[in-house]
């Protein structure tokens, strides 16, 4: 990233939307405890907020999505049309949504 664009002014030189993973439908068996409804978050680029348990197979079938998400996509990108993710127990067939919520301005100077 070219230098005058880290931000070291002290202003916002990105935007990145928080995420929210919600369980949206169940197919098959619960055999995890999870709940349609159920939730975990992603704020402020990288931080996890998880209300409740939710299952860590589950949540890291959608996870190499989330970065691709947080940012704006172009109108005609796949991903921009696409929002569910499926985990990966055959026996569940649990169905996540992926919601974008706040756009959220910050300094990439401060973020890994």
């Amino acid at each position: 990233m070219p230098a005058e664009n880290l931000g070291s002014d002290g202003k916002p030189d990105m935007e990145l939307y928080d995420i929210k993973v919600v369980v949206d439908r169940i197919e098959g068996r619960s055999v995890c405890d999870m709940r349609v409804g159920d939730y975990a978050e992603i704020v402020h680029s990288s931080r996890l907020k998880i209300p409740r348990h939710f299952c860590m197979y589950a949540l890291q079938a959608v996870l190499p999505l989330i970065p691709a998400k947080q940012r704006q996509l172009p109108e005609h990108d796949w991903l921009e049309g696409e929002q569910y993710v499926a985990c990966p127990d055959p026996e569940e067939r649990l169905i996540m949504r992926i919601e974008r919520g706040a756009l959220c301005a910050m300094r990439s100077d401060e973020l890994t």
